[in-house]
């Protein structure tokens, strides 16, 4: 069975920064496209950055410059970097595997003004 699992949520202030991982287990990592996505309240998800297994990212424009996402293929974890951290960042972001389809439970990130 597939499970991705996140971490690394929490409250920042704004400006300031979080790492946010998610480890995968399971055989479907290394020839995954993953990303990471993000639902605030009353808001629909939106995908915020990708990464293909050979390491191309693609970020939503209003993270370009702030977010990173990198990928461990060795250790089945993929990462994302937050940097500058605005309110408007606020939600849950989830850990997707957009071959499968596949979601994580999603870990809070809250950016205090």
């Amino acid at each position: 069975q597939v499970q991705l699992v996140e971490s690394g949520g929490g409250l920042v202030q704004a400006g300031g920064s979080l790492r946010l991982s998610c480890a995968v287990s399971g055989s479907i990592f290394s020839t995954n496209v993953m990303g990471w996505g993000r639902q605030a309240p009353g808001k629909q998800r939106e995908l915020v950055a990708t990464i293909l297994d050979e390491g191309t990212t693609n970020y939503l424009d209003s993270v370009k410059g702030r977010f990173t996402i990198s990928r461990d293929n060795a250790k089945n974890t993929v990462y994302l970097q937050m940097n500058s951290l605005k309110p408007e960042d606020t939600g849950v972001y989830y850990c997707n595997a957009l071959n499968d389809n596949i979601w994580g439970q999603g870990t809070q990130v809250t950016v205090s003004s």
